[in-house]
This record gives C-alpha cells, structure tokens and sequence, in this order.
C-alpha cells in the first residue's frame, strides 16, 4: 500500500535521526557535565520511544477494515498520540528532578564549545526532519506523525536554547544558569505535551469536525438544488479518516435510482474536497399534509 509505505518510511526516518542524535547528546552531556544537555538527551530518548509509536500507529491504522474492525484501525493513531504525550510529561519530571539538584549543587561547564556544537547540530537535524514529517502528516492527514513532527520542533526550541545557555554562561561564569535554562526546557515540553493530549483525547471521544469543516460540508450539500433539505450532520474523525453522517430531505416521488443518484453525487463531492472522507447518507421522503394527518 504506498500510503503505508511512504509513512512507514518517514516514521523510520525520525527513529534513525533521534538514534544518533541520543548519542551525541549523552556524550557531549558527559564531557560538559551540563545537566540541560542531559536533559536534552532525556528529551531525544523520549521522542525516540514516541517515533517508535509513531512507526507502529502508522503501519497498524493503514490496514483495512475487517470483520472485527468494521470502521478500520484508525483510533490506533489517536491512542499513539495519548501514549506520546505521557511520554512527554515523564521527560520533564525526569529534568526537573535532575535540575533541581543542580541548582542545589551547581557545577562548572567543562568543554562548552563541543556542547555548543552538538546542540546546534541537532537543532539543525530535528528541523529538517521535523518540516519532512509535518509535510507528510498533512499529506497524509496523519495525528501520528503529526505529534511526532511536534515532538522534534520543539527539540529545536529547546535545543537552541540550551545552546543559547551554555553560550551565556561560558560569558558570565554563572553556572546557576545551567538548571535554570534546563527547567525552562521542561516547561516548554509540558506545554507541548497538554496541546498533543488535548488533540488526542478529542478524537477518542468522537469530538465533532472544526467549525469550518462542517460549515464547507453544509454548502456542498445546499448546492445540490434536487435536495429539499439536510438535517441530524454529525461528524467525527478516526485516525486520518473523517466520518460524515447526515440525513437528505427528496421530493417523494423520486425513484430509488433517482434517489441513489442524488446520494452518489453528493457523496463524490464531499470525497473531491476532503480527503479519507467515509460518508454515510439517509434519504428521508419530503412529507406532504395528509402524511401528518396519519
């Protein structure tokens, strides 16, 4: 399936980057003694386990539907999305005990350059990485790769800013600055975390479509001029699939054909501006006066 295949390959392409980019950072984060490196390096394990969940939501949400899985795989992103955001909160726990100790007990950057260097190396790689995900989620309107596109744009942040810190303090020989610049760090992974669980979360509860999605499916439906009227639109999303649900006032002397006709067209129109649309239609007969009377 080249869906599959093209998301399989990019979730992969994040594994490998975070790889290396772990083992940069514990090595510079053990020659500098920087404890913001090494939360740095906490940070890129953690999104190392969320690419993980990334290539496993990906391959398991692109299989078809079956007769278990009637409405197909595709909460599995969404579940993937959850995992990843807990995963998040974990990481800044975990920096904020270690930059606590720090600041009780600060310590003196030794070969600052080296770590200048590895961090703005991997700014520049999680950026490249990052913009090819995020293109490939909205392609492909995928939740997971689009949590793990925000999981190494916010790597650049907090990259940068470590350097940003270590930089200063090689300037100021204030080592505080060192657990500081580490905490600041983990308040921009929870805030990271809180809008990813929030997305997430919705789509589990089959929160309905945005605004404007449901307002685009309400004028493809008025321009069908043979249709007397819509009502009960519902809509959700599943995964990169998005659930429409309404029903369709007719004329009551249409036939079955000129009926299923009318359902095809608009389903056709509503698949042509949105992509992965599963779109279900209840015809309802217009109702004349001795029909109330019954």
């Amino acid at each position: 399936m080249p869906n599959l295949d093209r998301k399989g390959k990019v979730a992969m392409l994040s594994i490998c980057s975070n790889t290396t980019l772990i083992i940069l950072k514990i090595i510079a984060g053990i020659l500098s003694g920087s404890v913001s490196i090494i939360s740095e390096a906490i940070h890129s394990g953690m999104d190392l386990v969320a690419s993980l969940v990334a290539f496993f939501a990906v391959r398991q949400s692109s299989k078809p539907a079956d007769k278990e899985h009637p409405y197909g795989h595709g909460k599995i992103e969404n579940l993937s999305g959850v995992v990843e955001g807990v995963l998040i909160f974990v990481a800044a726990a975990m920096i904020f005990t270690e930059a606590i100790k720090k600041i009780t007990d600060p310590q003196p950057i030794e070969q600052a350059y080296v770590a200048i260097s590895v961090m703005l190396a991997g700014a520049l790689v999680n950026y490249i990485v990052s913009r090819i995900l995020y293109k490939t989620s909205v392609e492909e309107d995928s939740m997971a790769l689009e949590a793990d596109a925000l999981h190494l744009k916010t790597d650049v942040y907090t990259s940068l800013g470590v350097g940003l810190g270590i930089l200063l303090i090689k300037i100021t020989n204030i080592d505080i600055l060192d657990p500081i610049v580490a905490m600041l760090v983990a308040l921009l992974i929870i805030k990271e975390s809180w809008e990813l669980l929030k997305r997430a979360i919705s789509n589990l509860l089959d929160v309905k479509l945005p605004a404007d999605v449901e307002k685009e499916i309400e004028k493809i439906i008025s321009e069908h001029n043979e249709i007397l009227d819509f009502h009960k639109l519902k809509t959700r999303q599943s995964g990169n699939v998005k659930h429409i649900d309404f029903h369709i006032t007719v004329p009551p002397r249409l036939s079955v054909e000129e009926a299923h006709e009318i359902v095809g067209k608009l389903k056709k129109d509503i698949n042509n501006k949105f992509r992965n649309t599963r779109v279900s239609i209840h015809v309802d007969p217009q109702k004349n006066d001795e029909d109330d009377k019954l």
